[in-house]
């Protein structure tokens, strides 16, 4: 994988923590923004780095989710079995959603790579659970949705 498309990666998953941090706090955008940029991207741990991210990339997603939060929570709903609105998920999915619901609506990534690379970030958050498939659907629902000139 390029060292873009690696940037690319880590600023989706940076993408998720980042919104889920501001639902489960009283961070703003620009504070968390800020944290993940100079503190998390390319973070140091005794054992293992972190992966340098694409900071404009991270702050187009994040800005995205914040300013389409509404239209994004009413496409994942529309993807969801009607029992389980999007305020009844695990709120790691639903940064989750909201991101790649972001991505989808930004336009700019083919929805079948945005499907992949959430997918993906979904088996690092739950790598032994049933999510990963869970995520594929929604995702697919919910990329249909927004771009179906694409399928």
């Amino acid at each position: 994988m390029s060292k873009k498309r690696q940037m690319k990666s880590a600023a989706r998953f940076f993408a998720v923590q980042a919104l889920f941090q501001m639902e489960a706090s009283d961070q703003t955008l620009d504070e968390v923004q800020r944290q993940f940029e100079d503190l998390r991207f390319g973070e140091h741990f005794d054992d293992y780095d972190m992966a340098e991210g694409d900071p404009a990339h991270f702050r187009a997603l994040t800005e995205k989710a914040l300013e389409d939060q509404g239209a994004i929570d009413q496409m994942t709903d529309r993807a969801l079995v009607e029992k389980w609105p999007i305020a009844r998920i695990d709120p790691t999915l639903r940064a989750l959603f909201r991101a790649a619901g972001a991505e989808l609506l930004l336009a700019e990534t083919p929805p079948k790579v945005v499907i992949t690379e959430y997918v993906d970030v979904a088996k690092a958050f739950f790598p032994d659970g049933r999510e990963p498939k869970f995520v594929n659907a929604v995702l697919d629902h919910m990329a249909r949705e927004a771009r179906p000139e694409a399928f």
